[in-house]
């Protein structure tokens, strides 16, 4: 039996008034409402200390894909990546691997490629997330003390 690894996409704004979703596997084909956009996910990776390196997604340099890239740049979308393991003539032979969520940071285009640089919000280094500070609102009441008793 053959398989082969396939991506959903959900791009959208902040407020979810813009949203785009496509799919690289079936050529030609609306999958759960995924239209065909040929484009590459690099994927994501973590290092030793546990830091989360960018994710990148790459688009062919069109109309198509540039009436709304430039739209995610400059509001910083959100992105939703959906790695399938799939059935090579079945769409509805997929198996979810994994999700990766992350926030539109950085991006360009060159004569043929356009890339989107995406940054997760587990990655408090590279990302320049805000600090937060633990308090009973978030996580309850905190102990006073390390002894406890049954």
């Amino acid at each position: 039996m053959e398989y082969a690894i396939g991506h959903f996409l959900k791009l959208s704004s902040r407020t979810a008034a813009t949203e785009v979703f496509f799919q690289n596997f079936f050529i030609g084909e609306t999958v759960d409402g995924r239209s065909f956009m040929p484009f590459g996910f690099s994927g994501t990776t973590t290092n030793r200390q546990g830091d989360n390196l960018t994710a990148s997604l790459v688009f062919p340099n069109n109309e198509l894909s540039r009436s709304w890239a430039t739209q995610a740049l400059e509001e910083a979308w959100l992105a939703e990546v959906e790695v399938y393991l799939m059935g090579p003539t079945d769409s509805s032979k997929r198996t979810l691997l994994y999700e990766y969520f992350g926030q539109v940071t950085a991006g360009g285009w060159d004569e043929t490629t356009l890339k989107l640089e995406l940054s997760t919000v587990l990655d408090a280094v590279d990302g320049n997330v805000p600090i937060r500070v633990m308090h009973r609102s978030l996580v309850g009441r905190l102990p006073t003390s390390s002894s406890f008793g049954l």
